[in-house]
């Protein structure tokens, strides 16, 4: 197989070829273990099995080395369709596949074969086993049949697979950098958050982690408040009848939780969006509102499969920085306009040097008027054009009810994140009867745009923290600058100079041990504080500080009133 100019497509047929490889060697090792399916994904691939008994981590190695054996037999990958009939016969033993095959169209259905192994498939593989050597068994998580919880529980195997040693070599090398610095293990280390049993999916914030999110929330009301925003606060807690009628409840039943009060079944909610139609509609609206930006950092809650929760990446309780702007159809391209701005001036002050924006425009089922969309597509354009940014049209994506916009971010690790997105809405209006008197007296429906910078609060915090590789910038640090002192004789000046940086707005904290200086310095360099501000004798005969930087760098005898003005500046948003 020729090994250069690879495109993603035929990545996908080597990991979709890895993933059988896996299967293959779970059958040889547990042969009483039921397959499923084993498609390839964006970073690898994954095998959802039912063994005999659950896998734990330390089987992959030997699943791996079975693969490397079953690789090395050079063993011809063919496919061929075959009549359900005789892949009934073949898969009698197996209800999973059993129920695929029924679902197949048709009277026949593909059959892949290595060796004395065999499964159902669509096809799509390299020639032969020995084309897969550079692979790698990344972990176990559980899963369940057609992700369905009311299905089997399964266990999902992970893998990924390259056609060069210096690709996996590469990956390899990612990974070990991915490891060290994973937000769960920072969390950890700096004593963010953390999840327990009591809680599962639910994350619990420390003190700092705390602090972490209410910068996060105070920048962007900063953000909300130039550009005039509103903020506004819906319960988490209503009735399920508003669930149905914003059509919630028939996608999301599954992923939301349900209680009674007062013999009447309320639902916790999973989006902020029917709230703020609520507060729209609490009293007639003027064009002379329009646009009325409502804001909202609303806690909500999705029931997430187990095998799924990672981290502040996928939890069950989530913060959304929504916001919804109801305005006219002539107002769109300005409002589009405004939010692009947020949305850079966001991404250049955390530092990502990449941004990707997508259109997603009319599908073939959508509401509303073709004037309607061409007018709402065209507004769209005419923002995006103004930041002489490229951007990609994907035609025919937009949901039925509007056209979208979606913002992606690169990281550090060249990792790419969606995150923000802009979304039209022609439905909802018209769902929750949402009207406003135009210039003549007469009715007519908002448009309403649904956005959302951050997206969720939780998962861009553990991006920052992966991003930043846990060395947080000085304005959002929870704790800026620690106080080291060289001996005990200088406790009293120290006190004086924490308490002049408190009431300046600086997060300090004064180090009161007796520990050596040596310590203190490394104490708080694991703590990753940018600024350790160093007192010894010299400092305060000088009526001076002395500053060390994260980096390493050191400053001698500043004044005290340059310290406080050079992080007055590094602290403004």
């Amino acid at each position: 197989m020729e090994q250069k100019d690879l495109d993603q497509k035929d990545l996908k047929v080597l990991r979709h070829s890895a993933a059988h490889l896996t299967a293959h060697a779970i059958l040889e090792l547990y042969p009483d273990t039921l397959l499923t399916i084993g498609p390839a994904t964006e970073e690898g691939f994954f095998y959802d099995i039912l063994p005999a008994k659950n896998l734990k981590e330390e089987d992959l190695p030997k699943i791996e080395a079975k693969m490397h054996e079953i690789s090395n037999q050079n063993l011809p990958i063919e496919h061929k369709q075959i009549s359900k009939e005789e892949a009934r016969k073949i898969f009698a033993h197996n209800p999973f596949k059993l129920e695929l095959i029924e679902q197949i169209p048709g009277d026949t259905v593909g059959l892949s074969i290595q060796g004395n192994f065999r499964d159902l498939c669509k096809g799509g593989h390299v020639p032969s086993t020995k084309d897969i050597q550079h692979f790698k068994l990344t972990g176990l998580s559980g899963a369940y049949w057609k992700a369905n919880r009311e299905n089997q529980a399964l266990e999902r195997i992970h893998g990924t697979a390259f056609y060069t040693k210096e690709e996996m070599d590469e990956y390899e090398k990612k990974r070990e950098e991915l490891i060290k610095f994973d937000h769960r293990r920072l969390g950890k280390q700096l004593d963010l958050f953390s999840f327990h049993d009591e809680g599962v999916g639910f994350p619990f914030y420390h003190p700092k982690g705390k602090k972490i999110v209410n910068i996060l929330v105070e920048y962007m009301r900063i953000l909300h408040k130039e550009n005039n925003y509103q903020e506004i606060g819906t319960p988490i807690l209503l009735s399920d009848e508003l669930w149905h009628r914003s059509g919630h409840y028939a996608y999301y039943k599954e992923n939301m939780y349900f209680t009674c009060v007062d013999n009447q079944s309320y639902a916790v909610k999973p989006m902020n969006c029917p709230g703020s139609f609520i507060v729209f509609n609490t009293k007639p609206r003027s064009y002379r509102e329009l646009p009325l930006k409502l804001a909202e950092f609303g806690l909500v809650h999705r029931h997430e499969l187990s095998g799924a929760l990672h981290g502040l990446f996928r939890v069950r309780a989530f913060t959304q920085d929504d916001a919804h702007i109801f305005c006219t159809l002539d107002q769109i391209e300005e409002e589009i306009t405004v939010i692009l701005k947020i949305v850079f001036q966001v991404t250049q002050k955390f530092n990502f040097q990449e941004v990707e924006l997508n259109l997603s425009t009319k599908p073939a089922k959508a509401m509303g008027t073709d004037e309607m969309w061409e007018k709402a597509i065209k507004s769209l354009k005419n923002a995006l054009n103004k930041f002489n940014i490229p951007y990609s049209i994907q035609e025919g994506e937009g949901a039925f009810y509007g056209p979208k916009i979606d913002i992606k971010i690169q990281d550090s690790m060249k990792r790419k994140w969606q995150c923000g997105t802009i979304q039209l809405d022609f439905f909802q209006p018209e769902n929750f009867d949402l009207n406003y008197v135009t210039p003549q007296g007469t009715f007519e429906r908002p448009v309403i745009i649904h956005q959302a910078i951050y997206g969720s609060i939780e998962r861009f915090f553990g991006i920052l923290l992966e991003h930043y590789k846990g060395d947080l910038p000085f304005w959002i640090s929870p704790m800026q600058a620690k106080i080291l002192t060289i001996t005990d004789d200088q406790k009293e000046y120290a006190q004086k100079i924490n308490l002049a940086l408190l009431h300046a707005g600086i997060r300090s904290y004064l180090n009161e041990t007796s520990d050596p200086i040596n310590a203190k310095i490394k104490f708080a360099q694991n703590e990753r504080i940018p600024w350790m501000i160093i007192i010894g004798k010299k400092e305060v005969e000088n009526n001076t500080v002395s500053l060390r930087t994260l980096e390493g760098e050191q400053q001698n005898n500043i004044p005290l009133d340059e310290l406080i003005e050079k992080a007055k500046k590094l602290n403004k948003f």
